[in-house]
């Protein structure tokens, strides 16, 4: 079973995050599911090993310590802060198109998971998520037994007396 993504606010996060670009933050506010606006979505990779699922995310100019990766109710989520340098303002035009600001993507885990040994780590504006697999059971053979029954003629008696 693959990781599929879990967001059902995306559509309306960029829509906000467009508006605010073009108004300014007058229009920013919360998501309906309580957390704050999201202001970038990093890019995500997801592959399945034989032992394992890894996920790796961009983060560049995220400190580790602005990371959380959680694993709850079948749902893993990636969020955290970029903080963007203070600049001063110069003399003519200046773009700017590093976003700074919160993160969040959100991952539905697979049934097949062991959710207490996933392990992150970030590495040259990289986070890398293992998520390891339990082990398939083994098939189980089951002997059947015969069972004797008291009432069954013993072999060679056809069940039928003799006259």
């Amino acid at each position: 079973m693959a990781l599929t993504r879990y967001e059902p606010w995306n559509m309306v996060e960029r829509l906000h995050r467009q508006m605010d670009q073009l108004f300014g933050d007058g229009f920013a506010t919360p998501a309906a599911n309580g957390e704050g606006a999201v202001a970038w979505v990093p890019a995500v990779d997801i592959h399945e090993e034989p032992e394992r699922y890894v996920v790796q995310a961009d983060l560049p100019g995220v400190s580790s310590k602005d990371i959380s990766v959680t694993a709850d109710n079948g749902v893993l989520t990636i969020s955290g802060h970029r903080r963007s340098e203070q600049r001063e303002q110069q003399k003519g035009y200046s773009r700017l198109e590093r976003v700074e600001g919160t993160f969040l993507r959100r991952f539905t885990l697979p049934d097949n998971i062991k959710a207490d040994d996933i392990r992150a780590e970030h590495d040259n504006g990289v986070l890398h998520v293992t998520i390891p697999k339990v082990k398939a059971p083994e098939p189980r053979r089951v002997n059947v037994q015969t069972r004797q029954s008291q009432g069954q003629d013993s072999p060679g008696t056809s069940g039928q007396g003799t006259h």
